[in-house]
């Protein structure tokens, strides 16, 4: 059984099929998918989709893309949100310095808000870290016990190791199967395979040969291939470790 600890179901794309991909996910070997929300609205979107689907657990939080325009009382509604039993996390969080429309110190106010919102809850982060390595990774540093997942991990092996070193997992798209990922065989082999999990960032990113597409969790099963290649392991190996992983990370039984 594979876990999609990372995939956006409320996404438009998934408008036309939304319940018949998911309740085909079981059926094709996806036994768990974790939806994370990005804004308060998404948020709440990812919390009634795991109402719906057995296998669907949610978190909740504002990206940092989002980060405008906030409610005075946004972190009590995240808050608020994280008490649903299906709710396994806070995200998904963090620095976005690709896209430039939000500054970079609300950025960092409201990722510090919400891993002291974690440190308080005792609840993983979700987090999202583009072109930000150095900010995330310093960040983090200031929040000693809070726990969680770097997603779509994109930095560097040194960083990586420090990740693990404090804690943290990191978890890998269907970036790591193109033909220009020349960091990802690095990265992977320098990561403790109990700290690694599989995503796909449903709708994003599908992975050979399915890119270009739509993506779902059907093809999670391609980054658990990857993985098993670069670290000379079988995909049922590191299909099961990443589940495991993933199950315990998130408390999820």
């Amino acid at each position: 059984m594979l876990f999609d600890t990372h995939a956006h179901y409320y996404a438009e794309a998934f408008d036309p099929d939304r319940d018949a991909v998911l309740s085909a996910l079981p059926a094709a070997g996806v036994g768990l998918v974790l939806c994370p929300g990005c804004d308060l609205d998404t948020s709440r979107q990812s919390i009634q989709l795991a109402e719906a689907y057995p296998h669907v657990y949610a978190a909740a939080g504002v990206h940092p893309e989002d980060a405008l325009g906030l409610p005075v009382d946004w972190l009590d509604q995240v808050a608020e949100m994280t008490r649903h039993p299906k709710v396994k996390a806070i995200g998904e969080i963090g620095l976005d310095y690709y896209w430039k429309e939000v500054p970079r110190d609300l950025q960092k106010e409201v990722f510090r808000a919400q891993l002291q919102l974690a440190k308080v809850l005792d609840l993983p982060v979700i987090v999202h870290d583009r072109e930000a390595h150095a900010d995330c990774l310093a960040i983090v540093r200031e929040f000693p016990g809070v726990r969680g997942v770097f997603h779509c991990y994109s930095g560097s092996a040194e960083d990586a190791k420090t990740l693990v070193k404090l804690g943290w997992h990191l978890s890998f798209t269907g970036t790591i199967t193109f033909k220009n990922a020349r960091k990802a065989p690095e990265v992977i082999a320098a990561v403790p395979l109990e700290r690694i999990m599989v995503e796909t960032d449903a709708p994003y990113m599908a992975p050979t040969p399915f890119r270009g597409k739509r993506c779902d969790s059907r093809y999670v099963y391609r980054m658990a291939e990857t993985i098993a290649e670069i670290k000379g392991l079988t995909p049922a190996e590191v299909e099961q470790a990443t589940t495991e992983n993933g199950k315990a990370l998130f408390a999820i039984p």
